[in-house]
């Protein structure tokens, strides 16, 4: 006989020793439960096909809920601080507390969008509320979708680095791809701007799905065989050529035969070169990805708990609880779900702190559907115990932990994004047009519900005349619409009355216009009414109307602004996905005909994300701009710059293949043309050459006229001064001054003789003069000479003796 007591100590000191004794733990299931109980277990064992482990589990837990002591469920990870239920209630509690406020508004604003009767049943009168919120929502929930919709390319990634920018295009390509076509753009676009619309904000959950299934698919077999020495050098070099393939364009070696790329496998493995030669093919189980993609889930936001403490900025959250219906067969279908067993008593018990559709009566009755409430917490965990937080994700449901692990996605964001219409001080939620157009609503029913009280109350179209007007002969043939006799003293145009509505009094219908024309201004949106934004309420004239345009669209973009920014961080958590969880390779479609395959290694990078959104009307009107200076320029723009208008037409008007083939569209000329035109540059050649030819004769001849203008220019002077001479000549003979002149002349010529002849006997005087002083001095100078001999002749003989003297 088995001790329960024994066995319960082991099966807590060594978990696995319950594998061995599947019979022991049934026969201590049957001793310590009842056979109800025992009944059930067996039950959901044999339904869920679940393995011994879960089973036994699910055997522990009763055990624990029938008395047994120091049990507990195992641990899910191996972190010194694991957090307990209790830690992570704590966080949910008190942002639920937090929230509470805001729940309130948002039942509030939901109430009034609805616009519920006024009154209850027992209430005398008119119970109609008009949809004064609803009309401005359905008005303004187009204009804000319309921009997102207009476009097949809603995201631009742009590269910060020089590195990154063939990576940003297929970054843009794969992103545009999947918000296409397999996030179903139209009907997340429009959910997320309805849901800002009508509560003010919208919080989207970031998900990630892999599926995948077994095939059994055929693989061909090689033989290897060396290559020869004599070839292996050859070899070495298709080898060489190979490996930079496989590095440069990895798709183009992906495209090449399979013996090619076996050969060089081996080869590289082997470190020698080989040759693969087919030998057939072979079965193998393999596994195809199904489906591998994001996943974009809208929220209830009554459901959501944020923390409270990051005061309207996302980012700075360290938690972030999500509570949603789930049921044991689709968390088993995901296999990330651990302590399934202990859910079987949960089930039992209705989960009301969430919230969930009022008309969700119907339950399931069998436990694979049958729906759980599971809470999910995404936040930031001391869980090594050194002070420093890790990005989590744990899951509960009651107070069973069914998934603990580090946070998988990248970086460690939360999976979440939120979008709001009107923002609110230090809040992370939004407000919505129900905040402001509440009072209007209420104020436009009462007045609504008085007119109508008033039309409903008169006795309309009814006929009323005097008792005697009428027998009762007649009076039958006047219901019957019968020719009748009234009485004598009566006349039927006096005494015969038929009821009517009653004039509404003006100050309603002034009421009415005054409501909806404060309720257009506080929104800023034409919702059609009589009265309203318009440009006669600013003045007649295109500057008042284009006023009104302006400060509509100004409030139009400040919303668009603020949802463009909850997709913008989106498309950035999908881009970090798609670097982590995306197949290896994408392929991805450009035009009808042209495709691009995206390797997952490609995405990796630095990049700035931003939206291209416009609405239909700004399009039509740049297309409108672009064909009217196509039709002003006409046909003195080049062909290129024509082609990128023309293709930006078509992109305008949502025509990417045509806008594609205009802009790589290039006009190939036939023979003929292509003779003509090297007809006509030999043509022009040729003229240029005589064209040439004669500048060099006219410059030659330009230079012979130019010297020749010289010559005729000093000629013309010299004529000129003959002609002057001549005329001077004139003058001075008539007047009488030549021969004045010849007189001076003839004067100063006998002048000059008289001076001449003066100074030629002068000079024969001076020549005299000077020939006498000359022989006088020559003879003083002579006696000079002779004495001065003398002197020293004497002197010598007085010097020389008497012997020298003789």
């Amino acid at each position: 006989m088995i001790n329960p007591e024994q066995l319960q100590e082991q099966l807590l000191q060594d978990p696995q020793a319950n594998q061995a004794l599947p019979d022991e733990l049934m026969a201590m299931m049957g001793a310590m439960t009842t056979p109800t109980q025992e009944s059930k277990a067996l039950q959901f064992k044999q339904a869920y096909s679940m393995p011994d482990d879960d089973f036994k589990a699910y055997g522990y837990s009763k055990l624990v809920k029938d008395g047994m002591t120091k049990t507990k469920k195992q641990k899910l990870t191996n972190w010194l601080n694991e957090p307990s239920v209790q830690d992570l209630k704590h966080d949910y509690q008190h942002a639920q507390s937090a929230q509470s406020k805001f729940i309130s508004d948002l039942e509030k604003w939901q109430q009034l969008y609805q616009a519920p009767r006024f009154g209850d049943k027992n209430h005398k009168g008119s119970r109609i509320t008009p949809k004064l919120i609803r009309k401005q929502s359905e008005w303004t929930a187009p204009s804000l979708s319309e921009p997102f919709l207009s476009t097949n390319n809603l995201f631009d990634v742009k590269p910060l680095t020089f590195e990154d920018v063939d990576r940003a295009k297929q970054n843009a390509l794969i992103l545009n791809r999947q918000f296409n076509t397999q996030l179903n753009k139209v009907s997340l676009v429009d959910s997320v701007v309805r849901q800002v619309v009508k509560n003010g904000s919208c919080v989207l959950r970031m998900g990630w799905v892999y599926q995948e299934k077994q095939i059994t698919e055929k693989v061909p077999l090689f033989n290897y065989v060396p290559v020869p020495l004599e070839q292996q050098e050859q070899a070495n070099q298709q080898l060489a050529q190979l490996e930079q393939l496989a590095q440069t364009e990895p798709d183009s070696y992906e495209a090449l035969a399979d013996e090619v790329k076996a050969g060089y496998e081996m080869s590289v493995e082997k470190g020698i070169p080989y040759t693969a030669e087919p030998a057939g093919f072979t079965e193998k189980q393999a596994k195809r990805v199904i489906v591998n993609k994001p996943t974009v889930d809208i929220c209830n936001l009554k459901n959501v708990f944020i923390d409270p403490t990051c005061k309207g900025n996302f980012e700075n959250a360290q938690f972030v609880v999500h509570a949603y219906e789930s049921s044991l067969s689709e968390l088993k279908k995901q296999g990330i779900y651990q302590n399934l067993g202990y859910l079987m008593e949960q089930q039992s018990q209705a989960d009301n702190s969430i919230d969930k559709p009022s008309d969700d009566v119907f339950k399931f009755q069998d436990n694979a559907r049958r729906k759980l409430t599971v809470y999910e917490y995404w936040g930031y965990w001391d869980i090594h115990d050194n002070g420093e937080t890790t990005a989590i994700v744990c899951a509960w449901v009651g107070d069973t932990i069914i998934r603990m692990e580090e946070n998988p996605f990248p970086k460690g964001k939360l999976p979440f994004v939120v979008f709001n219409y009107l923002p609110e001080e230090e809040s992370i939620w939004g407000i919505p047009n129900a905040e402001l157009l509440g009072d209007n609503q209420e104020i436009l029913g009462a007045v609504t519900r008085g007119m109508i009280d008033l039309l409903g109350k008169s006795a309309n179209s009814q006929t009323a005349f005097p008792k005697n007007f009428l027998d009762s002969a007649n009076k039958v043939k006047y219901s019957t619409g019968q020719d009748y006799e009234y009485n004598q003293g009566f006349d039927p145009r006096v005494h015969v009355h038929t009821h009517t509505f009653p004039e509404i009094p003006n100050s309603a219908m002034m009421m009415v216009h005054s409501m909806n024309n404060e309720a257009e201004s506080l929104s800023g949106v034409k919702a059609f009414s009589s009265q309203g934004i318009s440009a006669s309420h600013l003045g007649d004239s295109a500057t008042a109307a284009r006023g009104v345009l302006d400060a509509v669209s100004k409030r139009e973009m400040s919303i668009l602004r603020r949802i463009s920014e909850g997709f913008i961080q989106m498309g950035r958590f999908i881009m970090a996905m798609n670097s982590e969880f995306l197949s290896e390779k994408e392929i991805v479609r450009i035009t009808n005909k042209e495709f691009v395959t995206i390797r997952r290694d490609d995405l990796a990078g630095e990049f700035d994300l931003t939206l291209t959104i416009s609405t239909a009307e700004a399009n039509e009107n740049k297309s409108q701009q672009l064909a009217f200076l196509l039709q002003t320029v006409g046909n003195t723009l080049g062909t290129g710059l024509t082609q990128l208008m023309l293709s930006e037409i078509a992109h305008l008007r949502n025509m990417p293949d045509l806008a594609k083939a205009i802009e790589n569209y290039q006009e190939q000329p036939d023979e003929m043309a292509q003779q003509l035109q090297q007809l006509q540059m030999q043509k022009l050649q040729a003229e240029i050459e005589l064209m040439k030819s004669q500048a060099e004769e006219n410059l030659a001849k330009a230079q012979v006229q130019t010297v020749k203008v010289g010559t005729e220019q000093a000629r013309a002077e010299s004529l000129q001064g003959d002609a002057d001479n001549k005329a001077l000549d004139f003058v001075e003979r008539d007047s009488g001054i030549k021969q004045e002149h010849d007189l001076n002349k003839q004067a100063m010529i006998n002048q000059g003789q008289n001076e001449k002849e003066m100074i030629k006997q002068q000079g024969l005087l001076d020549s005299q003069a000077n020939q006498h002083d000359y022989n006088v001095l020559s003879q003083l100078q002579q006696h000079d000479l002779n004495q001065q001999a003398m002197a020293n002749e004497a002197q010598m003989q007085s010097i020389l003796p008497p012997n020298a003297q003789q």
